[in-house]
């Protein structure tokens, strides 16, 4: 049977697990297939890395271009990631009829509706299994295994980075500041961690997931992030006292006026199984009407993990290289005349629970002032600690754990509680989702 024949366009970490990989496991990747799966030329800026990674057995260029425009290539895998010259790289592939698989999700958040149009007007997949939680087949589960269901909600821990912090936080007690030093030590953490911490590669990956999940385009725009870097420990410590773990969670949940999409540190009551993924791991919970809920679970990144979803990718549109366009598994698991523009609710209109923490003076009839005022905005309290005061303070801790409530209430009500003479600063929320 003829190969089939791939252009690697980055040969970093992921795309030298997948040269690795697809090399060493090519006997059993052919007999899934049909017909081997053979990487006839990588692009690389770095040639002398491309030529140490492939031992110079494949054709080497440090133009992309050349290879998304060579007749000879079937597949062009994109693993440069970012939007600007990837984005030029994958439609200028899509024009040129070839199937694309990219780990991207940046891309793919931000221009999936574009690319998805391109790739179903010429005819050819893009497929992106590596994009969402590395070797995790979560793509793959909301898009064909979960096909029967009307799925309800998804939650994931899906950055590997935030996921060490939080942990770390929480096992040894120290500040965020000092766990990110040592993240980045590690190599847990980037130089800039900005992406990671600050929750916008998981949106990037909540986004993605929504889309599938609920046959809508990607809004990445609309999604609400706020990330890990002003979590204080103390809450992490109050949380655990309360039963509770705090997880930097992406969140798509349909609602009856449109999808909740938000990504924020969370409290998770601490016998979830999804409260008890550690370090860098990643983990989805998916609600399905007909199957209830299921968890996927495993490495959200690193060189190989990732390379294994790229892998079954490439397996996958090499099965499907023949065969009609339109009896394809859609992009988005939906017919593209069946993706709905549903709206995505602005986070004043999410509903749920909330951890509540205000500093006040030790005195009679503070806890009464703030009840009342919850009271007023039909907020009721599920539990609470009040701390007493160290010796020689004037001002203690008060937690509350609330009911759900519409966080426009909440907000108007933190806002009253804020202005009381005897709080001090500013309430800590954080969210709270029994799942």
């Amino acid at each position: 049977m003829k190969p089939i024949n791939v252009g690697l366009l980055g040969i970093g970490t992921v795309g030298g697990g997948t040269y690795t990989v697809l090399k060493r496991n090519a006997e059993e990747i052919t007999r899934r297939a049909g017909r081997p799966i053979r990487i006839v030329t990588v692009a690389d800026k770095n040639l002398a890395l491309a030529r140490q990674v492939t031992g110079g057995e494949v054709e080497l260029t440090d133009d992309a271009f050349s290879v998304v425009t060579d007749p000879g290539i079937d597949i062009v895998v994109e693993l440069i990631g970012g939007y600007g010259v990837a984005k030029e790289l994958v439609l200028k592939a899509i024009e040129n009829g070839k199937h694309v698989v990219t780990a991207n999700k940046a891309l793919l958040a931000v221009h999936g509706n574009e690319i998805f149009a391109a790739a179903q007007k010429k005819g050819v997949m893009v497929a992106f299994e590596a994009a969402v939680a590395g070797g995790i087949p979560i793509i793959k589960a909301l898009r064909e295994g979960l096909t029967a269901n009307r799925i309800e909600w998804l939650a994931g821990i899906i950055n590997g980075t935030t996921n060490f912090i939080l942990s770390e936080m929480r096992d040894k007690g120290l500040p965020f500041a000092e766990v990110l030093k040592e993240a980045q030590a590690l190599g847990y953490a980037e130089a800039d961690p900005t992406f990671d911490v600050e929750g916008v590669d998981a949106a990037h990956k909540a986004t993605i997931m929504s889309a599938i999940a609920f046959g809508i385009p990607m809004q990445f725009d609309k999604a609400y992030i706020e990330g890990i870097s002003k979590l204080d420990s103390v809450d992490i410590g109050y949380a655990e006292q309360l039963g509770y773990r705090i997880k930097l969670l992406g969140i798509a949940r349909r609602r009856e006026n449109g999808v909740e999409l938000r990504v924020h540190p969370t409290l998770i009551p601490e016998k979830r199984l999804i409260a008890n993924v550690e370090g860098a791991m990643n983990a989805v919970l998916v609600q399905g009407d007909a199957v209830g809920a299921t968890l996927y679970y495993g490495k959200g990144a690193g060189a190989e993990p990732t390379a294994s979803a790229v892998i079954a990718d490439l397996v996958d549109v090499t099965r499907l290289h023949t065969s009609d366009p339109e009896h394809r598994v859609p992009h988005l698991a939906f017919q593209p005349d069946q993706v709905r523009d549903v709206p995505v609710l602005p986070i004043e209109e999410v509903v749920t629970s909330y951890y509540l923490r205000m500093r006040v003076e030790d005195k009679p009839g503070v806890l009464a002032d703030i009840t009342r005022i919850l009271a007023d905005s039909s907020i009721s309290i599920e539990a609470l600690i009040q701390k007493e005061a160290a010796e020689g303070e004037a001002h203690t801790d008060i937690i509350m754990l609330t009911h759900q409530t519409a966080e426009k209430n909440a907000n108007a009500a933190i806002a009253r509680i804020e202005a009381l003479p005897v709080v001090q600063g500013k309430v800590v929320k954080l969210r709270m989702e029994t799942l």
